[in-house]
């Protein structure tokens, strides 16, 4: 492995002014810089992460904070986290996970946040560190998120495509911009065709779907498609409507919202609005580690990524 040595001796300059080309780049003329950087890839020679970081008085260390509980079930945040940490491992950076009760400790040279909540926001505006909001945010803050406006008005819009005519949102009873978006999506689109609904709000359980169908079974009439706001909750209704004797997805629709192996184990597999995480999580990454480099830009950046419908079983 080559190292700080091999570079200066094939370049024929001190080791010092190598370091400088490395971690204070202006600092070095351009001709001899560019000279050390072909030097660098002639011999593949890889900058030492810990020592740059001591230079640059940089901890190397991204911090991925998490406001809301986590079900050991739940494969959404593995795949948030297999992107972040895939783009971060290219730049030598390493990911570390906190929770709502570990995010002050140790340091870290920024924060991507999500699942926060009003009461954290006071935090979240005393750091001097870069932050990204992995979900949009009603403050001045970068963010990553898909269109939950539009993935709901897709949604609803191949439900009547389908041929069901009673449409009903069942969306997550929080008070969060990313639910706010969805429910919205559905009023509007519903609104506008004069198409006969109704909005229910639950916890984000699938027992608590299936009870709340089973207690309203006789509300819903058959040729009802129901759109939700997770994938959790929509195998919460299709189990709900199976056990009461009802036909997915000739008599009933399910429509989820997620896409991540959850859709996959349903009686009827889902029809689903899948969220491209992974890609998403390197968004959150790149912006992040953008905004670290150059720690001056203040313009918000605001990085939406489509999801896209994936049709399954559970729907005609």
């Amino acid at each position: 492995m080559a190292t700080l040595h091999d570079v200066a001796k094939r370049a024929n300059v001190s080791k010092m002014t190598v370091s400088r080309a490395i971690n204070h780049p202006g600092q070095v003329r351009p001709e001899l810089r560019t000279n050390i950087l072909n030097v660098m890839a002639e011999l593949n020679y890889q900058p030492n992460a810990a020592a740059r970081a001591l230079v640059s008085r940089r901890t190397r260390v991204v911090k991925l904070t998490i406001f809301e509980d986590m079900d050991t079930t739940e494969p959404y945040y593995m795949m948030l986290l297999a992107g972040i940490s895939n783009e971060l491992n290219q730049h030598q950076y390493a990911l570390q996970l906190a929770t709502s009760n570990s995010y002050k400790v140790g340091e870290c040279d920024g924060y991507i946040l999500t699942g926060i909540r009003e009461k954290n926001y006071a935090w979240v505006e005393q750091l001097s560190q870069p932050v990204v909001f992995f979900g949009r945010t009603y403050q001045d803050y970068d963010y990553v998120d898909t269109d939950n406006y539009q993935a709901i008005q897709d949604s609803v819009a191949y439900a009547v495509q389908c041929g069901y005519d009673n449409l009903v949102f069942v969306g997550i009873a929080v008070d969060a911009p990313f639910e706010l978006d969805r429910e919205r999506g559905f009023q509007d689109f519903v609104g506008e065709n004069h198409l006969h609904s109704r909005v229910i709000r639950l916890a984000n359980h699938g027992h608590i779907a299936t009870d709340y169908l089973r207690q309203h079974w006789l509300e819903f009439p058959k040729n009802t498609a129901f759109i939700c706001a997770s994938d959790r909750l929509a195998i919460g209704i299709e189990d709900g409507i199976i056990q009461q004797g009802g036909n997915v997805p000739n008599d009933y629709g399910v429509v989820g919202f997620d896409g991540v192996f959850l859709n996959q184990i349903a009686s009827k597999r889902l029809t689903t609005m899948k969220q491209p995480l992974e890609v998403m999580g390197r968004a959150a990454a790149r912006l992040l580690l953008a905004k670290i480099a150059h720690p001056q830009t203040t313009e918000q950046e605001k990085i939406i990524i489509n999801s896209r419908l994936s049709i399954s079983e559970s729907t005609r």
